[in-house]
């Protein structure tokens, strides 16, 4: 919401007579709630549209484009809507009541309206299935709302309780130090992973300003000593839309997957619910095909009504997971054929430019919205001069349902003044139509440009991760500087996407200078996630691009990189260092590493960890091992490495133990008999009994000659 720039004196200019009065009349009934236009202006309309709060801060008292300009003042505000001021217009067209204008003005002009949140943790419980010890669950989610009117802000968020060290925080958008705005809400992700077996619980705690302080939700799972298998999808529901009666749709895709240590065995796979004959069965997966640990397949699901209206069913597939069967919800509905397009932007503004100058180009994106395959047969500008399709083969391949095709648009004014046109995009069964409008000038101007031309796509991401940035520039190759008045990314999924970069409301960009657009995706749930990047400028031109991506639970498979991937010690004793590097984008937790043949490790303190241990993203350590034989001759073995999910990698160990020596094992000589005097070992040695008798004589002699002795 920006471009506050009208007086008392000019609303009658932009109002029509009819419209004020019924702004005057509505008024007088309804008296303003600034609680509710509060929420309007921090979080945006029900019906979707940009915060207030994002173009003019968090409170109006700064003024930003002059917005106390609509203190109290309704009529200020729908004026602007109607002059289409900072792209108001496109943003809240239908979207705001008399009565929502008449809040959000006495917002603006009572900024400091006191709220209390609220918060509410759902559901109650969370409760994880049969766990295997060592490995981390599926992520089980929690929602935090705030029922109340003012902003709930987040202090602390852990685990408690007697196995609180089985449960983890696993991501989600809840953050502590974080905040969640009245009526919205935030989630967090937990991840049960058993170090004992049997019951455990615990609690999930979030500490909050809201009313009693904190919420928790009760935490138990069990952990089993058995390797087991664990399913993952990539979407828990397809909707296939509006589909032509008696015509098949294009085959949607649902990726499965095998987190566990064992595995995955399919025991059915089928089609079932109420309309279940509407749909067929596709794909790689079958009951035939077990699925390790580790790996994926998909199905694919096709649907063709043979009714009008709507239609239902579900996919069912039942194994031997620990986390129990899965149910993939169908819908859709049949309706006679029917082609249909729609544009973004409805509304193409390039604001001032230049007599004379290089044409300006914007882009069109178009989308087939309806059920049958859409065929553009022409493609033209009616109205003033200065507006033209670029030259070229554009949106010439006929569009599957869904699909979409840009149409670059240029803007070169031959004189001074407004300009006004309207594309028109010809297909099989009507036109879609887009509003252009310019103006020529003699005065040096910005002429901004994107390096974009059509909609951004991000692919598949896991949910709670998030996409390599996707870079767009904004340049301005004109005479004069530009400001940027509106930078926003809105639309359905809003949220899952993440703006960033050097461009920013209120920034300027001079002739010939640029700035940069970041945007990312961090889906908050699997399936396809849609929003869209909005940019207007103070002089009108504005920009908008498509945004889309692909939320889904498959987890990342490891990647362990093992240098070297075997050895041979041969007849050495040597113990021999074994790189081990996480060369992927998440941890690696290595559990266990189970050997064979005469090798065993070496406790190393310049080695790995002992086990488990967790290998981050880019690290490396060594792995020590020993070569201890117990006999001569060839020995072969291996080390087997497992981590949590399934993961294992193999070194494979070789060795040639030497034979022993012939008499090694002999004991050395001893001196026997006391002086060598005597080799005989068995007691009877003639030598003892002679030292005896003259013993014996020496002690007669000295007794019978005491005086001598």
């Amino acid at each position: 919401m920006t471009g506050f720039r009208l007086n008392q004196s000019g609303l009658r200019h932009h109002l029509r007579g009819a419209g004020l009065c019924a702004l005057l009349a509505m008024g007088q009934a309804h008296a303003a709630d600034a609680l509710h236009g509060k929420t309007l202006y921090l979080n945006g309309p029900a019906g979707g549209g940009t915060a207030c709060a994002r173009c003019h801060t968090a409170s109006p008292t700064a003024n930003v484009s002059k917005i106390l300009s609509a203190a109290d003042n309704p009529a200020a505000i729908s004026a602007a809507m109607a002059a289409n001021k900072g792209g108001m217009g496109n943003i809240y067209a239908g979207k705001l009541s008399d009565v929502d204008l008449a809040d959000l003005a006495a917002f603006i002009g009572n900024p400091g309206v006191g709220a209390a949140p609220a918060a509410s943790l759902n559901p109650a419980s969370l409760a994880f299935s049969g766990t295997v010890l060592g490995q981390a669950s599926s992520p089980l989610a929690a929602t935090l709302a705030n029922t109340g009117s003012g902003a709930l802000n987040i202090d602390t968020i852990g685990v408690t309780g007697a196995a609180a060290a089985d449960f983890s925080i696993a991501g989600g958008t809840c953050a502590p130090g974080g905040a969640v705005a009245a009526g919205a809400n935030c989630t967090v992700l937990v991840s049960f992973k058993p170090s004992v077996a049997g019951a455990r619980s615990a609690s999930l705690a979030v500490a909050h300003n809201g009313t009693g302080g904190s919420s928790s939700v009760a935490l138990s799972g069990t952990g089993s000593a058995a390797p087991q298998a664990t399913i993952g999808v990539s979407a828990t529901s397809i909707n296939f839309g509006a589909l032509a009666t008696n015509t098949p749709s294009a085959p949607q895709s649902i990726t499965l997957n095998n987190s566990g240590q064992s595995a995955l065995t399919f025991s059915s796979i089928a089609l079932a619910g109420a309309n279940g004959a509407v749909f067929t069965l596709g794909g790689d997966c079958a009951v035939s095909k077990p699925l390790a640990g580790g790996a994926s397949c998909a199905l694919t699901v096709a649907a063709q009504p043979t009714a009008s209206g709507a239609f239902t069913g579900n996919l069912t597939v039942a194994s031997n997971a620990a986390n129990g069967n899965v149910t993939i919800g169908l819908a859709g509905s049949g309706a006679s054929a029917t082609a249909a397009a729609g544009a973004t932007p409805n509304v193409l503004a390039f604001g001032s430019q230049t007599i004379g100058s290089a044409a300006a180009t914007q882009n069109v994106t178009l989308t087939n919205t309806g059920n049958v395959v859409l065929t553009f047969s022409s493609l033209a500008v009616n109205g003033a001069a200065g507006f033209s399709v670029a030259p070229g083969s554009h949106c010439a391949t006929a569009l599957v349902p869904g699909a979409t095709c840009s149409v670059p648009v240029l803007f070169a004014p031959s004189a001074k003044g407004a300009f006004a046109a309207t594309l028109v995009a010809t297909f099989n069964g009507g036109a879609v139509q887009v509003a252009l409008s310019g103006a020529g000038t003699t005065a040096a101007v910005a002429s901004p440009t994107v390096s974009d031309a059509g909609p951004i796509g991000f692919g598949e991401i896991e949910v709670g991760k998030s996409a390599a940035p996707h870079t767009t520039v904004l340049r301005n190759p004109g005479t004069a500087a530009l400001t940027i008045a509106t930078l926003v990314i809105d639309g359905a999924n809003g949220g899952d996407f993440v703006l960033g970069g050097s461009c920013a409301v209120n920034g300027a960009v001079s002739p010939a200078g640029s700035c940069t657009i970041e945007t990312s995706f961090k889906p908050g749930a699997p399936g396809a996630r849609l929003a869209n990047l909005l940019l207007v400028t103070d002089g009108g031109t504005q920009f908008s691009l498509p945004l889309s991506g692909t939320g889904t639970a498959i987890a990342a498979a490891p990647a362990l990189t093992l240098t070297p991937q075997s050895f041979d010690f041969g007849s050495s004793a040597a113990s021999k260092r074994f790189t081990l590097s996480n060369a992927g984008t998440a941890a690696i937790n290595l559990s266990a590493a189970t050997f064979s043949g005469p090798f065993a490790r070496v406790n190393d303190a310049s080695g790995c960890a002992a086990l488990p241990f967790a290998l981050q993203p880019g690290a490396s350590c060594d792995l020590v091992i020993g070569y201890t034989p117990a006999a001569a001759g060839a020995s072969n073995g291996s080390v087997v490495l497992q981590a949590d999910g399934g993961g294992s990698w193999t070194i494979a160990l070789a060795g040639q133990a030497a034979a022993v020596p012939p008499n090694a094992n002999a004991a050395p000589a001893q001196n026997q008999g006391g002086g060598g005097c005597s080799s005989v070992r068995d007691g009877t040695d003639p030598m003892l009994a002679l030292l005896a008798l003259l013993a014996a004589g020496v002690l007669f002699w000295r007794r019978r000659n005491p005086a001598q002795s």
